[in-house]
């Protein structure tokens, strides 16, 4: 028996990409792709990457005789749904927004939200029936922290990261039109970015005293490409180059995406992957944590479907063996 699947706002960057990864999972059946603008129109009309893949249309309505619902909608719009709607406990939901990733909202009614970074909660996202999805940036500062939590050796850290203009979403704004991105870059939400609270929480778990330690101190950036995320956190550290590496390539041994090279990472390593791949320097005292990943995959839609293959008791990668557009 396949998975049963449906999809409410679909329309999205995050939507095309979840459409893309469920069509051709090999144990997925999607049963519909809910879209209120787009209602009657083909997929392919609105993903033009899925021409000749699916004739498959998006539904004006939904319904719940499936097995797992995924809310590509904006935020705090799945929060509204929930509360409006009389879901069936047996229905998993995943929410690829921000309306349950923080510990004070993870309550609603009778369903609670497990935080879904499979390298730090697999096990309850196993056993989990609702998934709060991490936000892109929140994924690959994470992953590239989660070690040095672990050891209880974070202080205060300084990140600097830069996102693809698909980080934006579809809708156009002032800085999201190719003639503002091109050649061009900005810092934004400085120091105030609101994936800070999930990155916090997800630390302190590991490492309770980081409340005391310090903070992540994020300045985010846009950047003039389309995909990707390329994280830099500086923090201060007694290891050495080699005991951290080994740090992490035993944190992260397990891994089904995740990857420590010694090698200088880029960014078109992991473009169009599910993969985080993570190389360390060390300056000094400084210890510098580079990780990447692909913002609307790992940081999104696939990250996504990784979480639904736990919950189903599949292989994480089952559906995700995608290669990177390295050229």
């Amino acid at each position: 028996m396949k998975i049963s699947a449906g999809i409410i706002g679909g329309a999205g960057y995050t939507g095309g990409e979840l459409i893309r990864l469920l069509i051709n999972h090999p144990q997925v059946e999607l049963s519909f792709v809910q879209s209120g603008s787009n209602a009657g129109n083909p997929l392919h009309q609105v993903h033009a990457d899925l021409l000749g893949d699916t004739e498959q249309t998006f539904a004006a309505t939904y319904h719940f005789d499936i097995d797992v619902l995924f809310f590509c909608a904006g935020h705090g719009e799945a929060k509204k749904f929930v509360q409006a709607n009389d879901i069936p406990a047996t229905v998993k939901l995943i929410d690829i927004g921000n309306d349950f990733r923080l510990h004070s909202d993870a309550v609603q009614g009778e369903r609670t939200f497990i935080y879904g970074l499979p390298e730090l909660n697999k096990e309850q996202i196993a056993t989990a029936q609702n998934i709060a999805n991490p936000g892109c940036f929140a994924t690959a500062i994470q992953l590239g922290l989660l070690p040095l939590a672990k050891a209880s050796l974070l202080t205060e850290v300084y990140t600097t990261g830069i996102t693809g203009s698909t980080g934006a979403g579809q809708s156009l704004s002032a800085t999201s039109h190719f003639s503002w991105r091109a050649n061009n870059i900005q810092a934004y939400k400085t120091l105030t970015h609101q994936h800070l609270g999930e990155i916090t929480e997800s630390l302190q778990q590991l490492q309770p005293s980081f409340a005391d330690a310090g903070a992540v101190n994020f300045v985010p950036w846009r950047g003039d490409f389309t995909r990707g995320i390329f994280i830099s956190s500086t923090l201060p550290c007694d290891l050495e180059l080699a005991e951290a590496y080994a740090l992490y390539e035993s944190f992260y041994a397990g891994a089904a995406f995740t990857h420590v090279t010694r090698s200088a990472v880029f960014l078109k390593q992991v473009v169009n992957s599910n993969k985080c791949i993570i190389q360390l320097e060390k300056i000094g005292n400084k210890l510098v944590v580079h990780s990447v990943i692909d913002n609307l995959l790992k940081g999104a839609s696939g990250q996504a479907v990784q979480n639904m293959n736990l919950m189903f008791g599949l292989d994480e990668k089952t559906g995700l063996q995608l290669k990177a557009n390295y050229l």
